[in-house]
């Protein structure tokens, strides 16, 4: 299949979900999505490598199913909502995976965030109260 060229192809650091994307990653959402119910995520807990089989996640998508890679997962084309029903019941905040995106540490993250935000305020305030781009 030949997929049509995007000019959010060549952003760096940028992974959009599309079909591109999405076509050779279907095993991987398939497992990723089943973890929204309680009992799979049990199973995957279990045996990690079992449940990859089951739902035919091979090769370097299984690889970094089991060394929980988040970014490298997001890369091979995890859609983003899917991947967060693995990290945070095991303990992953949305902060960890954001630094693990960047490829800094959670503390690190946090202090860019709040420097960031650092005079939000006044700027909301300059636009009405509210964010609109």
């Amino acid at each position: 299949m030949a997929w049509q060229q995007h000019a959010y192809n060549d952003i760096p650091g940028t992974y959009v979900f599309d079909g591109r994307r999405a076509h050779p990653s279907y095993a991987i959402n398939k497992l990723l999505f089943s973890l929204n119910d309680a009992a799979n995520r049990t199973a995957f807990e279990t045996d990690a490598g079992a449940y990859c089989q089951r739902f035919g996640v091979e090769g370097v998508y299984r690889e970094a199913v089991l060394s929980n890679d988040f970014l490298g997962m997001l890369r091979l084309g995890a859609n983003i909502y899917y991947l967060a029903k693995m990290a945070v019941p095991r303990g992953f905040s949305v902060q960890d995976a954001g630094a693990a995106f960047q490829g800094i540490s959670t503390e690190e993250f946090q202090r860019n965030l709040l420097q960031k935000g650092q005079g939000l305020e006044s700027i909301l305030e300059a636009r009405g109260g509210y964010w609109h781009g």
